[in-house]
């Protein structure tokens, strides 16, 4: 296939160009830095400087939008939250006009979403199908931008485009991202469990993270909203424990949650809260995780 990338140069974008690569698929990265894109994405990968310098000829068979500004790394300011907004959705409304002028249409546009789309559900666990555990939208910022997100690029449904929405939970990789900040100093023995340690974590080995995108942007038949993250979420408690332990440490320390509010401000119920996520929909459609509990995952990374 050929495809577009946008966010081809983030964490989980470079590791997708690899394992696409592998596949024999042909690939495109929308970047900022066309110059960098080579480098950071693999030899023979194209680059898009920008959308404008899409072909309307031009035929991309699948679309798989991932960019997006870094979410918890700066205050929510009034100008970064504009930077959020525009990096996520309006990128992605100028993606869809893009495919509106493109003479022949992708068949798939996989994009972005997260977890926090829930919101802080608290012990409400949260599927992706309907049945006896689904959640509604949260309404802080960063569900509100997540609910936004998606509403963009499910525009691209009535240009005849199957869409399906990567709701990601924590990514787990050695190249960075949650593990790699936290594992230097869980390895010096300075790893915390953050306030009362209660709080959902739903994470994913980035492994099955790759797989699951292979699986949705390979079969048709699969549409909507579907949740990336492990069957088996933890608390933070059992998280910091497994994470100290894979390392050959302890974790004996605590972050207070008021010492969290203070230094993140509005920020802080991202570490603070949580969301007991349920991957339904990949399991009901036989998807096997290769990592499906936080021991093996984390014994893998180390």
């Amino acid at each position: 296939m050929d495809i577009l990338l946008t966010g081809g140069t983030g964490l989980i974008g470079r590791a997708l160009c690899a394992r696409l690569l592998k596949s024999g698929h042909r690939l495109t990265v929308l970047s900022r830095h066309p110059e960098r894109v080579a480098t950071l994405c693999g030899d023979g990968v194209r680059a898009l400087g920008s959308l404008k310098d899409w072909r309307s000829e031009q035929r991309f068979d699948a679309i798989i939008n991932l960019a997006g500004a870094p979410i918890i790394d700066l205050p929510w300011s009034t100008g970064r939250q504009r930077t959020l907004w525009r990096s996520r959705i309006t990128l992605t409304e100028e993606l869809v006009e893009a495919i509106a002028r493109a003479d022949s249409k992708p068949e798939v546009l996989l994009s972005g979403s997260a977890i926090g789309y829930y919101g802080d559900s608290l012990d409400s666990p949260c599927s992706d199908s309907p049945g006896p555990a689904p959640c509604s939208p949260g309404t802080d910022f960063s569900a509100r931008l997540c609910a936004a997100w998606e509403e963009a690029a499910l525009a691209a449904e009535t240009l005849g485009v199957r869409v399906c929405l990567l709701r990601t939970g924590l990514v787990l990789s050695r190249a960075g991202g949650l593990y790699a900040r936290m594992r230097r100093p869980f390895s010096l023995g300075l790893g915390a469990r953050l306030g009362d340690g209660q709080q959902w974590m739903s994470w994913i080995h980035i492994e099955d993270h790759l797989a699951a995108v292979e699986l949705l942007l390979g079969d048709a038949s699969l549409r909507g909203a579907f949740n990336l993250t492990a069957p088996t979420p933890v608390r933070n408690e059992i998280f910091t424990r497994l994470l100290a332990a894979s390392l050959g440490r302890q974790a004996r320390l605590i972050a207070p949650a008021a010492a969290i509010r203070l230094a993140l401000g509005r920020r802080a119920f991202m570490l603070l809260g949580g969301q007991r996520i349920l991957p339904n929909r990949l399991l009901d459609v036989g998807f096997a995780f290769r990592y499906p509990d936080l021991a093996s995952a984390l014994k893998e990374l180390a």
